[in-house]
């Protein structure tokens, strides 16, 4: 329809506009509509391309963000300039990307992490798939996964992630899929950011190392109590395959490997950094979970 106006537009000129319109069949009074409007669309071009500059440098910094964590981004940062610029819908936010070809990084890829160990030890599901909390430190999941290396070998990932404000709150990387580094993780948790995890639930998958008696005794002396999903079931610990899922698309994007060890371990511990305290997560409303949980209103144990 607008290139039928316009057509109207740049040949009247030459040709009655009754006759042109009754051409491309369009009222006259639709066109003399468009052309009063004319101004307010180049003003809203002008608007839409101011804004397109100021989403586009916020994509720049991470080009992960899609259109509702960089409309927090830029909502925050307007009222932080006292509304310089001022505050934008999402929607409008997501035209703007569109129009302007600007999308979040995506990338889908399936990797089996679980190794699982039968046991004689029977741990029940305490969350049953519900990965909410009342408040923090009150339940966690956690996970290993594979980060992949360019020589075909691997380091290994351990997680605890809060499940009340998506924080990671331990983790730990090394170069086996021994017990100990989900012990070294959840003692990160519990020394480093909780000062104490009793009376918190630890969920996981059925991997060895999580059903190992070690891990078990950790969880014990640390007043921790044991939360496991079904074998096999993926979706009984979705919350930490997300994570993990994440992780790897948003660092690693177009590639399949980290190149070396040392590359692959700054590159993930400058991204756990920024995911609790700078990356917006639609869970905590778009804010970081460092953010999120500082507005809980109870006074939680104060790390060494």
């Amino acid at each position: 329809m607008v290139n039928r106006f316009q057509f109207v537009a740049d040949h009247c000129t030459t040709f009655e506009v009754k006759r042109l319109c009754a051409l491309v069949e369009i009222e006259r009074s639709s066109y003399y509509a468009w052309l009063k409007a004319a101004p307010a669309r180049r003003q809203r071009a002008e608007d839409d391309a101011a804004l397109a500059a100021r989403i586009r440098a916020v994509h720049d910094d991470d080009n992960t963000q899609g259109a509702p964590r960089i409309t927090a981004e830029l909502n925050d940062s307007a009222a932080g300039a006292g509304a310089a610029g001022g505050r934008v819908n999402h929607k409008r936010v997501a035209r703007v990307m569109r129009e302007h070809g600007i999308v979040g990084y995506r990338r889908r890829r399936r990797v089996r992490t679980t190794v699982p160990e039968p046991s004689d030890r029977k741990v029940p599901d305490l969350l049953n798939r519900d990965f909410t909390a009342d408040a923090p430190n009150q339940r966690y999941v956690g996970d290993i996964t594979y980060l992949p290396l360019a020589d075909g070998n691997n380091l290994y990932l351990a997680t605890v992630i809060d499940c009340y404000s998506r924080r990671l709150a331990g983790w730990s990387v090394a170069d086996h899929m021994r017990t100990e580094l989900v012990e070294d993780a959840l003692n990160a948790a519990a020394a480093a950011t909780r000062s104490s995890l009793a009376g918190a639930v630890f969920h996981s998958d059925h991997g060895s190392v999580y059903t190992s008696k070690d891990y078990a005794r950790l969880c014990t002396s640390l007043g921790v109590t044991q939360s496991m999903g079904s074998v096999g079931t993926s979706a009984d610990n979705s919350l930490a395959e997300s994570f993990n899922a994440t992780l790897k698309r948003e660092i690693l994007q177009d590639h399949n490997t980290w190149p070396d060890p040392a590359t692959c371990r700054r590159q993930v511990f400058r991204w756990l950094v920024r995911y609790n305290t700078r990356r917006r997560h639609s869970w905590c409303r778009y804010q970081s979970p460092n953010t999120y949980e500082t507005l809980y209103p109870a006074t939680l144990p104060s790390a060494a």
